[in-house]
Parts: C-alpha cells; structure tokens; sequence
C-alpha cells in the first residue's frame, strides 16, 4: 500500500490532475464564458482576481526542501474597487456586491483555478494556498503543507473546516492511504454539486422563466 500510494503521488497524481482539469476547462467552458461576461458587467472592467500565492516548496539534494514557489492565483472578482474620496478602497463588506456573495457560496469565484491545476501550480485535492504574508508566521512544522501542490479543495475544506492545522497539511506526506481515499470522495462531491447546479439551472430558465443568478 505505501509503494502503491507514493507512485500514484509521484506519477499519476499529476498525470489525473492535468486530465481531469482539461476536461472540466472544456466541459464547464460555457459557463466560464458566462461569468467572465457576466463578471466584466458586475465590476465593471477586469472580472478576475489575481493574487500571489505561495506553493510547492522545490526539493533539494538530501531530502531537504528550498523556499516555496509563489505563484498567481487566479479567482473571479467577488468585490468591487470602489474607493473614497481619498482614493482609498472601501471596506471589503462595501465592496462586496450580491453577485459577488452568490459566486461565493456558490464558489463560482473559484473555477478559474482549473487553469492554475492545469498548468502545475495548484493541485486538484492538497491543503489552501495561504497568503504570501502567513509565510513569516508559520513554524517549520506548518510549512510541511508545502511539500505538496497546493489544493482547489481539500480534507479541511469538505468538513467545513478552516483551520491551519498541520494534520490537514502534511495529509499526503503522512498519511498517504487517508488521501487517496479522500479525493475520491471530494471528486465525486464535486462532481454531484455542479450536476445540482446544471440542474437548478436548467429548471429556472426553463420552467420559471427565471435565472438563479442575482441582478
């Protein structure tokens, strides 16, 4: 089992995660076509939000481990850039707009990290990028989640959790078997969600004459 789990880390964990983004890219284009539109309209200009993220530390010679790569993260904008008179930006709960809330419980706002899955910054299951500026706060024991190819979701995501807890972040180091097992879970959540979502959809327009996204 341990041989088995550290091959499918190293070789077909990558290989699923390219796959598996790819096909969500081409298959859920249409609506990533909507809600880049739709998103240019609600924020009037750049309908996506990037931000510096920091990933998979390089490994070095001895099984050591080098600095973590930063990378750019890439969301749907949620919030306006609304500013005062000073020309400094609101609060973010005035800049939040009802479209921003629903592509976030809805976590519309985070499809374009297909594309960073895809490209081999982020993974499709491993722990949340944090922030840049959490790297000065965080113990050696903490950054052992960088060992690994940070997630679109993960364990701690789907318990509802939002804890940094170095359990949930050396999960694919540590507990090898426990992962695997989890992305299948994850996977097929996910999976069960959008068809929901389709479906919902699918039921507004046709039978209501109604779109569930907010004016």
């Amino acid at each position: 089992m341990l041989l088995s789990a550290l091959l499918y880390r190293v070789f077909f964990k990558r290989f699923y995660d390219m796959l598996l983004s790819l096909i969500a890219i081409i298959g859920l284009s249409p609506l990533l076509l909507l809600l880049t539109i739709l998103g240019a309209i609600k924020m009037k200009g750049n309908p996506f939000f990037v931000q510096l993220r920091p990933g998979k530390r390089k490994k070095l010679s001895g099984g050591q481990y080098g600095e973590e790569k930063i990378f750019k993260l890439l969301k749907f904008r949620t919030m306006t850039n609304a500013k005062d008179r000073n020309g400094n930006l609101l609060p973010d709960e005035k800049r939040l707009t009802k479209y921003g809330k629903f592509l976030r419980s809805t976590s519309l706002d985070e499809l374009p990290e297909l594309f960073n899955i895809f490209i081999g910054n982020m993974s499709i299951v491993g722990p949340r990028p944090l922030l840049v500026k959490d790297l000065a706060f965080m113990t050696d024991q903490q950054r052992r989640r960088h060992k690994v190819r940070q997630g679109l979701t993960g364990l701690a995501q789907d318990r509802k959790s939002t804890r940094l807890n170095s359990s949930h972040g050396t999960c694919a180091s540590k507990r090898k078997k426990r992962h695997i097992l989890g992305e299948k879970v994850i996977i097929r959540r996910m999976v069960r969600n959008a068809h929901n979502f389709v479906e919902r959809y699918k039921h507004n327009i046709q039978n209501r004459g109604q779109s569930i996204l907010p004016q």
